[in-house]
């Protein structure tokens, strides 16, 4: 049995903003949504917290270490021609150390900064469900 596909899997993506309004995005390798550019995030494991995950996986993908600052909010993840079934959540984040480099090529070809408001046209569905938490947070203060 494959999770995401014979079950419904559950997600964790970093939204990792710098003191210059940029988030760090990873162009995906892999489906679901292989070519879009996506947050930094993987699956949870089992005995682990959400929160464990993504500072895991984080670590994992970019060999940084960072700080969770909030729940930004949940994404229903489907992709029904892709066969694929998620459930995803999305923590606002900031790097505590180390600098950003692709430590899983296979699983990510690319791995950017961009600015909040010139993001890339291929986002993937979680990335532009987190997006638009984020905007209402930031629209709060």
């Amino acid at each position: 049995m494959e999770i995401g596909k014979d079950y419904i899997g559950v997600g964790v993506g970093a939204f990792i903003v710098n003191r210059n309004n940029e988030v760090l995005l990873q162009k995906r390798a892999v489906l679901p949504e292989k070519g879009y550019w996506s947050l930094i995030g993987g699956r949870l494991e089992m005995f682990e917290t959400l929160e464990n995950a993504v500072i895991r996986e984080v670590k994992e993908e970019t060999d940084l270490d960072i700080e969770i600052i909030k729940l930004l909010g949940i994404c229903d993840h489907i992709i029904e021609n892709e066969k694929s079934h998620w459930i995803a959540t999305s923590y606002l984040c900031k790097i505590k150390n180390g600098e950003p480099k692709i430590m899983e090529p296979d699983k990510a070809e690319d791995m950017k900064w961009f600015k909040i408001d010139n993001l890339p046209e291929k986002l993937t569905i979680t990335t532009k469900k987190a997006l638009t938490y984020y905007e209402k947070i930031k629209n709060l203060n």
